[in-house]
């Protein structure tokens, strides 16, 4: 459940200058150099410690809004006594083709009852966009969930779209958008267990754990039994090879005991897939040594 000092987060971070962290970010600035991208940065240490770069941009969300859609719905759950263990019958219709969706590729006839449980691992896991839109569509809709997060005090973000109105148009892609320091703010309420309670909330980040995209992103350059919950998302590219976003949202347990959140949200991008999963990855890397040694 949310608690009734959730806001007081945002008095208990501190955004630390640049100059108490300058070797930590001249590092993050150099593998964002000479870059055909705009990346921006966010990391929270230990619940207090705040660096941003680039952070006065809209980056588009993609598939990290399904992480903030989990959490409304899971929200919604919590307060109206809904069981993980609730069914939902899925039609063939809700499994669309043309688009990226795991459930529809295992079972495209459709026709059968799932759990909410296994749907939301469908999306926050495997980032199924026909589950997203089934959500939106049957369940709570980009606006309320807009609204969920202004009511938590978050206010540098949108959702207005779903993933079909999305793929209509490559410029439908921008619509959702957030700030890297507004994505790891939601991020650390999460953390904190000030959104849901312990059962939800553990589902949720386990669901994170178990994530099957990205895994050349935050993950990769970490060693091999770091506990990583996180969200990633990617646009398609326009005719000019243009990515609109390509992004990962996450929580990263370190070995001295805390955690960092970090957002690195790659817009407009030339560079290849490749490239962009490293600057991620390098990043993610140069944030786990540095304040593995705090």
């Amino acid at each position: 459940m949310i608690k009734p000092f959730f806001l007081t987060l945002f008095s208990l971070i501190s955004t630390i200058s640049f100059s108490q962290h300058q070797e930590l970010n001249n590092k993050i600035k150099s593998v964002i150099s000479n870059k055909n991208a705009t990346v921006g940065v966010a990391i929270i240490y230990d619940a207090k410690d705040t660096l941003t770069v680039n952070n006065d941009h809209k980056y588009p969300t993609m598939s990290v809004y399904k992480f903030f859609q989990a959490l409304n719905i899971l929200d919604y759950m919590d307060k109206h006594n809904i069981s993980l263990d609730t069914e939902i019958y899925i039609k063939k219709e809700d499994l669309k083709e043309g688009t990226y969706s795991p459930l529809r590729d295992k079972s495209p006839k459709g026709e059968f009852n799932m759990s909410l449980r296994e749907l939301i691992q469908y999306t926050a896991s495997h980032s199924d966009n026909n589950i997203s839109n089934l959500f939106f569509r049957s369940l709570i809709g980009p606006k309320m969930t807009d609204l969920y997060f202004r009511s938590l005090g978050i206010h540098n973000f949108e959702i207005v779209s779903s993933e079909e109105t999305m793929s209509l148009d490559f410029s439908n892609q921008y619509q959702n958008w957030i700030t890297p320091l507004e994505a790891t703010r939601i991020l650390e309420m999460f953390r904190k267990e000030e959104l849901l309670s312990p059962d939800y909330n553990n589902f949720l980040r386990q669901a994170m754990i178990d994530t099957k995209s990205g895994q050349d992103k935050v993950k990769a350059l970490l060693p091999k039994n770091t506990v990583v919950v996180h969200k990633t998302g990617m646009s398609f590219r326009n005719k000019e090879g243009l990515r609109a976003a390509d992004n990962d949202l996450a929580i990263v347990y370190l070995p001295n005991g805390k955690q960092f959140s970090i957002a690195v949200f790659i817009m407009n991008s030339k560079e290849s897939d490749k490239t962009n999963a490293s600057i991620i990855a390098e990043i993610s890397k140069l944030a786990y040594d540095y304040f593995n040694k705090k």
